[in-house]
């Protein structure tokens, strides 16, 4: 997920031609995933109330869901194996939230539909938590990605299982800074690929 993660690795046998050089396809994947966790915590931390609150919808397909997967995949191409594993699930995430939203909600009754949600959350924080550790091997920006989503997971699984509004408010405010840091991460990728140099800082990996 950064430009500066080092995309090499042992050849299992005999070394092949390198193929036609791609551009870093992690700033597209960071910006599609920010601005999808920004429309959706807008509604969890209930600054969407004059809208119908499914703002985030199509946006959790077509962006979050569809660009995030291709990034992930052209990432497969760079042979960056954490921001292939990154991008892809989290893209797969998005889609899934929105078949969800589209074929189950409608039909759930009480909190039901919170604590699918709760489930959903829980099992991605699972997967966000190793995420995390490996990004301290990435740079600091993406490490506070995975830090400030875990921490959102968290809430926000918590809050849909207690059926807590407040919680799931918090969950919301926390989802929006992991939303700007993303964007910063992702507008670092995109400043420093153009002008070969740090313009943007993401920082140093913890683990080197």
């Amino acid at each position: 997920m950064s430009v500066s993660e080092d995309r090499t690795v042992e050849p299992a046998v005999q070394p092949t031609p390198p193929g036609p050089v791609i551009a870093d396809p992690a700033p597209l994947g960071l910006a599609a995933f920010a601005l999808t966790t920004f429309l959706l915590s807008a509604v969890n931390a209930g600054w969407a109330n004059t809208s119908t609150g499914s703002d985030w919808l199509g946006y959790a397909f077509a962006y979050g869901g569809l660009c995030q997967l291709l990034a992930g995949m052209w990432e497969f191409r760079n042979r960056n194996v954490f921001g292939a594993t990154a991008f892809s699930t989290y893209g797969g995430f998005w889609m899934g939230l929105g078949l969800w939203a589209l074929l189950v909600a409608p039909k759930a009754v009480g909190n039901t539909a919170g604590h699918d949600i709760a489930w959903i959350l829980l099992a991605f924080a699972v997967f966000n938590t190793y995420m995390l550790i490996c990004s301290t091997a990435v740079n600091m920006a993406v490490f506070a990605v995975f830090l400030t989503l875990e921490i959102t997971e968290i809430i926000l699984f918590i809050g849909n299982f207690a059926g807590s509004s407040g919680t799931v408010k918090l969950g919301g405010y926390i989802g929006l800074v992991t939303a700007l840091v993303a964007w910063y991460t992702s507008a670092a990728g995109v400043m420093n690929g153009l002008r070969g140099r740090a313009v943007f800082p993401v920082g140093s990996p913890f683990v080197k």
